[in-house]
């Protein structure tokens, strides 16, 4: 008789917005978890949310979340404290699953890629799109040289987010036990604006299914009236030549479902995924005319977007199982590379060397 594994001990930091509508909920459903204990600052919010979820232990001090022999560890709080907060569950001894964007310039994302590297612990961002069938699918057609070379990628994501990043409630929170607050999302000194907020997602899938190495990146934008970028533009090049043209926008109506297209272009042939609802599809489209087709269904893209598969992956590697990681530091520092420069091209007008 085999014997029974022990449920993973997970502690959630940061327990706002989106931890509590989706990554709380997404623990207590699965059965292999063990929600042990929850941090945020504001007693009375804390103690709510203790209540409400019938959370063991619930501290405004994140660190004494680690006296209860946690195996993993939720960051969740805004990006700012992406570093900070991932950091100290990696010395703890814990695996880390850190909300997007990893952190919110390139020597936090460099020192904690060097702190993950020699520790032994997993971090994983929860970029639902990329934990799918198709995105796997798409990366392993990469991988497998299917397209052969690559040598330019087109990228484009849009959301219906003008009252997020503009400083307004976001209108599809209205219901939810908290809503996005402007400081995370629409304040230029915290990170906010559509790239850390939203393109982060896109450059996630881009490296998750492209093996390239950022080298440099010029980029515009035009901004929201608190001053954070709603439209982005930006042209990246790559090591061994290849090039990528990215495109971001807010600017979606709020009826419209969000749109996220990535076509890779290679020596042998091109890759297309595109997840708007009901234009979903993978193809891949050679010059020998063997072309492949992944079926991912109606409402199968972005229109069933989750972070439930992410945090069930998570769960099962603090379990000391295996579970493929597809927003690994890896795919976390090549998002912070190009987003910083893109941000500092905002700035200077000029091309920006990633860093």
């Amino acid at each position: 008789m085999e014997a029974k594994m022990a449920l993973a001990r997970i502690g959630v930091v940061g327990a706002g917005w989106w931890a509590c509508e989706f990554h709380i909920p997404h623990l207590l459903k699965n059965s292999h978890a063990d929600l042990v204990a929850v941090s945020r600052l504001g007693k009375e919010e804390l103690d709510k949310i203790q209540q409400r979820f019938e959370i063991q232990v619930a501290s405004e001090n994140h660190l004494e979340l680690y006296a209860h022999d946690l195996d993993g560890v939720i960051v969740a709080s805004p990006h700012v404290l992406h570093e900070e907060h991932a950091s100290a569950a990696i010395e703890n001894g814990c695996h880390v699953l850190v909300e997007k964007p990893m952190t919110t310039d390139i020597e936090g994302a460099r020192r904690l890629h060097t702190l993950v590297e020699g520790s032994g612990k997993t971090l994983m961002t929860p970029y639902g799109l990329n934990h799918t069938h198709y995105m796997e699918k798409a990366a392993d057609w990469v991988k497998e040289e299917r397209i052969g070379e690559v040598r330019h990628i087109m990228l484009h994501m849009s959301s219906a987010l003008l009252d997020l990043f503009g400083g307004e409630p976001m209108l599809e929170t209205k219901d939810h036990l908290y809503r996005p607050p402007p400081s995370t999302w629409a304040d230029p000194s915290r990170a906010g604006g559509y790239g850390w907020g939203q393109m982060s997602h896109a450059l996630a899938a881009l490296f998750c299914v492209c093996p390239v190495e950022p080298v440099s990146v010029r980029g515009v934008c035009s901004k929201s009236p608190t001053g954070v970028d709603y439209f982005d533009a930006a042209i990246v090049e790559f090591e061994k030549g290849a090039t990528a043209s990215l495109s971001g926008a807010a600017g979606l109506p709020k009826h419209s479902p969000p749109q996220l297209e990535l076509r890779v272009y290679g020596s042998e042939g091109m890759l297309l995924l595109d997840v708007e609802e009901g234009r979903e599809r993978l193809t891949l489209s050679r010059f020998d005319e063997e072309d492949l087709i992944h079926e991912i269904g109606h409402g199968g893209g972005y229109g069933s977007y989750t972070t439930e598969e992410s945090v069930n992956r998570f769960v099962e590697i603090c379990r000391g199982e295996p579970a493929r990681n597809c927003g690994d530091h890896e795919i976390g520092l090549k998002t912070i590379q190009v987003l910083d420069a893109m941000y500092h091209s905002f700035e200077s007008g000029e091309k920006e060397l990633c860093r």
